[in-house]
């Protein structure tokens, strides 16, 4: 038997998703923004030696990016992009340009030439792409995945998984690039 036929209440849903849905994603989100945003600008703008901590970071990966096709900046883009995935760009070229606040370009082709003065070729460009798609899930995800699975083990296997697939498909195109080019 079908149970009985309720009109639905369009209110209650609408309600009931904002508040369930929406702002409980948003809350999460802002828990891990927030620290991350000043974290990324403590890093920005504390010098040893005439240098951010920031670059000191890019240049400890350096020698792993290099293994991936990719360079230390790019990993460290990638790193304090996992708040959020989508600033990893933007955290990219701020290294690139050395400066201290995150870079928003409204012309692509300044980031066509920012990126080309930094070395980047079509391997850097395609192992990007495939690290890009491969690299583990945002801090939201993670947060999502431990709250439902209750295990850290199923958050960490989310993260590296991915990741080491991303890794070895990097460093066979890097190999490959070797070799043809």
């Amino acid at each position: 038997e079908l149970p009985s036929y309720r009109k639905p209440q369009i209110g209650k849903v609408i309600i009931r998703s904002i508040f369930d849905r929406t702002l409980f994603v948003l809350g999460r989100a802002v828990v891990v923004a927030v620290p991350a945003g000043f974290f990324i600008w403590g890093l920005s703008n504390i010098y040893i030696n005439e240098n951010t901590l920031l670059n000191i970071f890019s240049d400890v990966l350096q020698p792993i990016g290099i293994l991936l096709g990719l360079d230390g900046a790019i990993l460290v883009a990638f790193i304090l992009g996992t708040p959020a995935n989508e600033i990893v760009i933007p955290i990219l070229l701020m290294l690139y340009s050395s400066g201290n606040v995150l870079t928003e370009v409204s012309d692509y082709t300044v980031v066509g030439d920012i990126l080309l003065k930094n070395g980047w070729d079509l391997k850097t460009a395609i192992c990007m792409i495939v690290f890009t798609i491969f690299h583990w899930p945002c801090a939201t995800t993670l947060i999502t995945i431990k709250k439902e699975t209750v295990h850290l083990k199923w958050v960490v296997l989310a993260a590296l998984l991915p990741t080491l697939i991303g890794a070895i498909f990097c460093i066979i195109i890097n190999l490959l690039f070797k070799i043809i080019v």
